[in-house]
């Protein structure tokens, strides 16, 4: 298909064929819920035992751990963040005990991971520099004037979280939102393609008690119409985006702003987005596909040259920079993008897609991203077997018409172009590298690589159908 690289339209005589494959495309979506996803074998709600308890401590804290969740008795394993003044160190694993955990082995194990990590923080400081940790010795002294954690709150942050029809898991966020510990930002809530008033109503219960909170609606249905619109409420210089599915540390924001002062030139900060929940199969393995931004706690620069960290693919590499759960953008740098495409991003057609476009994009306009793990948030991930197909046709779809914008576009067509013998291979290496990160504890789930490979190769055809829609939208928006 030939386009004009203007606006991405198909060329006059190429429209009916184009709209034909589009139209076949459904017809294929339609194979994929009624065949893989319908009959796979796993009851939805089937936990199994042997799970994982996530949690978190704070070696500068009482010496408690804290947890999205409550542990419970089928936990084989607890997985704690381990932190010194905010700063993640690493995670921790140790034996669960009847039902509950040694912190002491807790402590010993943190110790023998990062005694140098924590030597160096406290002695930076002024503190003693300690030659070994045990429970006795928490907490550790609080964060003092000097630590690198410590950042200047001058710049006005504008927190966006876009749901839909979501009530069940709404407040959970909004609670951790209220939380927030940084002292100049506003909070917006948007309410998208709302079928009814519920979403609005909780919304306006934590406005209420909470002046930072602000509820608008945005009636097109899709991620990135709402975030556009979130965008366009927002007052801040620095725009924040998280989703409904997570609840954020009450230092998020601080981490963020963190990320934008390590340079100058910084456009996007991304941050760690930590697994809350993993006692099931399919939380696992998100887990483990997801361990390019749920495990990494080094900060990391990334720019338009070839980086080592993003592997052949860079910079078209998904999941390397981070994730639309956890991101924040210079306002000028979307603006300049006029936001996020439309045609990209759950809620669309293609599902996905428009997180790695915004990142590329970014770069494109000679900006830095920051991955900044200081900045937290609890991502809850699917928990039912049909949930984890639709997410994994999801990114084949979004990330494929990713891919097809980017051949569309002249100025990177030739870049993706050499770079597609390396990204099949890459593709090809997803699964082993997941079953390797899942371990011999979970079966790797049934479906997950077929379903994958069709979304990868219906996305094209989805991208041009979104484009379509779009053109249709925007038509009825302009005429009487």
């Amino acid at each position: 298909m030939t386009t004009d690289p203007q606006t991405h339209r198909p060329r006059p005589g190429e429209a009916s064929s184009v709209r034909g494959a589009v139209e076949a495309v459904a017809g294929t979506e339609d194979l994929v819920e009624d065949g893989v996803l319908a009959d796979d074998g796993l009851d939805d709600d089937e936990d199994e035992r042997g799970g994982t308890w996530c949690c978190q401590l704070e070696l500068a804290g009482p010496g408690q751990v804290m947890s999205a969740g409550p542990q419970s008795p089928d936990h084989a394993w607890v997985r704690a963040l381990v932190r010194l003044h905010g700063e993640p160190l690493g995670y921790a694993t140790v034996p669960a005990r009847a039902g509950g955990f040694d912190l002491a082995e807790l402590v010993t194990v943190s110790w023998s991971q990062w005694s140098e990590e924590i030597a160096d923080h406290l002695a930076g400081e002024g503190h003693p520099r300690p030659t070994s940790l045990t429970v006795a010795d928490l907490p550790l002294p609080v964060a003092g004037g000097s630590c690198p954690g410590r950042v200047s709150t001058d710049r006005f942050v504008s927190v966006v979280v876009c749901t839909h029809n979501r009530t069940a898991i709404l407040p959970r966020c909004l609670a951790s939102l209220g939380a927030l510990t940084y002292p100049n930002l506003e909070i917006i809530i948007v309410d998208n393609a709302p079928s009814d008033g519920s979403t609005r109503a909780v919304v306006e219960k934590m406005m209420a008690t909470d002046s930072r909170f602000r509820y608008v609606a945005e009636p097109r249905a899709g991620l990135s119409f709402a975030r556009n619109k979130g965008l366009r409420e927002a007052g801040g210089e620095i725009i924040a985006y998280t989703d409904d599915d997570v609840t954020v540390d009450p230092q998020w924001v601080e981490g963020l702003v963190r990320g934008f002062g390590r340079r100058a030139d910084v456009g996007c900060v991304t941050g760690l987005v930590c697994t809350a929940s993993m006692s099931t199969t399919v939380e696992a393995y998100f887990d483990a596909r997801a361990s390019s931004w749920s495990t990494r706690v080094r900060p990391h620069v990334f720019e338009l040259i070839q980086d080592s960290a993003g592997g052949p693919l860079y910079p078209f590499s998904a999941g390397v920079f981070g994730t639309g759960a956890n991101f924040a953008f210079d306002r000028g740098v979307l603006g300049q993008a006029d936001g996020f495409d439309e045609a990209l991003g759950a809620g669309s057609p293609t599902r996905g897609g428009e997180d790695l476009d915004a990142f590329v994009n970014t770069l494109l306009r000679d900006r830095t991203i920051v991955y900044e793990p200081s900045a937290i948030v609890w991502h809850y991930h699917r928990v039912g077997h049909r949930e984890l197909l639709r997410q994994l046709y999801g990114y084949g779809t979004g990330f494929a018409a990713f891919i097809t914008k980017c051949l569309i576009r002249r100025s990177t067509r030739w870049e993706v172009i050499r770079r597609i013998p390396a990204g099949l291979g890459r593709i090809v290496s997803i699964r082993s590298e997941t079953k390797e990160a899942l371990g011999e504890q979970h079966e790797f789930p049934k479906g997950a690589t077929l379903v994958e490979l069709m979304g990868y190769a219906t996305g094209p055809f989805l991208y041009a159908r979104a484009l379509r829609d779009n053109r249709r939208v925007r038509k009825e928006l302009v005429e009487p």
